[in-house]
């Protein structure tokens, strides 16, 4: 066994999820119990300090033993897990790159069976036990690699979520260096299942993803809060016409999907800044369809190169919202002003200096209830738009 039973003693269950002291002097302290080292109970605290927003389930439930940090780190969150596990409609799936365990454990729940491998057979034992304490019945680990260990079995579904840490390379993005090669081994694949699902860095380029990979019929644009999580790309055996683009905002004010065709053909209006300013999420930014999302909501972008739009009325928008105060153009006069805030929240939109730049140049500190936009406009004119968020 790779774990100590002890640290399912309940004495060593409360004291990890009690202690909320320092650990650095725990660590000098050494561990209160004379069978576990300090090294595994301050494995075990500090990984459950890690997971509390990512993963609540894992955190308060007792019993759960915690990985080291790089597993941790490299898992999927419970909010992710779970919309995964909604899109994949199948009887059986694998999991051909189990980690920690937490996809695995919502295809299960989500009605799958669910039979997963992983290669490190200590993340193995770690993760079956887990999942019998979090009663996921329908969920099978095995110590293999996945590509070996489906050799001789078919799904409905495979799912695959390749490292990106290359022993040469480092940190890596593009599928082709990733472990396992996705795209060499894609007809392997193929053969064992009717529908594969692929997760990659959310730093793809979509254009390049759909060049290493065949048959993409969908791709799915994660973001959590505002931020791009993660990619998934459902590959199916026929080619489609034109593969679809999912993009989602899950944890914010509009947590619809919203699904595009991936080639936007549609022409944007553009117009000089009115009433509203809205700024798309960080999902659409990622999914390009910049015409669409004027058209699919009735607003006019500001350039064509400049990813902000207007309206005069206030609408549901997946993005941030804005009552523009002020327009004014980018001048050492208007600057003069606007330095005079003291602080303020900046965004540059096809704008030809940074953040840091303007932030340095002006005198302007981050905070207060005023938001710059510095952009430029259809005109080819910079202006800088005097903002309050809705």
């Amino acid at each position: 066994m790779s774990f100590s039973e002890a640290l399912l003693d309940p004495d060593v269950q409360q004291f990890i999820h009690e202690f909320d002291g320092d650990i650095s002097a725990l660590a000098f302290s050494g561990s209160p119990f004379p069978e576990l080292s300090i090294q595994e109970v301050l494995q075990q605290i500090e990984g459950r300090r890690r997971i509390e927003k990512k993963l609540p389930t894992w955190f308060h439930t007792r019993g759960i033993l915690y990985p080291p940090r790089v597993n941790l780190e490299q898992t999927s969150s419970e909010e992710t897990a779970r919309y995964k596990a909604s899109l994949i409609k199948a009887n059986s799936i694998a999991d051909l790159t189990a980690g920690w365990g937490v996809d695995s454990y919502y295809f299960s729940k989500a009605g799958m069976v669910t039979t997963a491998f992983e290669r490190d057979s200590a993340l193995t034992e770690i993760s079956r036990h887990n999942a019998t304490v979090l009663q996921a019945t329908q969920l099978s680990l095995h110590c293999n690699e996945g590509l070996q260990g489906i050799e001789n079995l078919t799904f409905e579904a495979i799912y695959i979520d390749p490292s990106r840490r290359h022993d040469t390379k480092g940190k890596v993005f593009y599928l082709e260096d990733c472990e396992p090669n996705v795209p060499k081994h894609l007809d392997y694949l193929m053969q064992r299942c009717e529908t594969l699902w692929v997760k990659t860095s959310p730093m793809l380029d979509l254009h390049v993803g759909l060049q290493s990979l065949k048959c993409v019929s969908e791709i799915h644009i994660v973001a959590v809060k505002n931020e791009v999580k993660e990619l998934l790309w459902k590959i199916e055996h026929s080619e489609p016409k034109t593969p679809q683009i999912v993009a989602i905002n899950l944890q914010s004010e509009y947590d619809h999907s919203l699904r595009f065709e991936f080639y936007d053909r549609s022409e944007a209006n553009y117009a000089s800044p009115d009433r509203y300013l809205y700024e798309p999420n960080a999902a659409l930014l990622k999914a390009g369809v910049f015409h669409d999302i004027a058209r699919r909501f009735n607003v006019q972008k500001l350039a064509a190169h400049t990813h902000l739009y207007t309206h005069r009325t206030l609408i549901a928008f997946p993005g941030r919202r804005f009552k523009i105060t002020q327009q004014l153009p980018y001048s050492k006069q208007s600057m003069r002003a606007l330095s005079a805030l003291g602080k303020a929240h900046i965004t540059t939109r096809n704008f030809p200096e940074s953040v840091a730049v303007l932030r340095k140049k002006w005198k302007l500190k981050d905070g207060g209830n005023n938001f710059l936009f510095f952009t430029t406009l259809a005109s080819g004119k910079r202006s800088v738009l005097v903002c309050e968020k809705v």
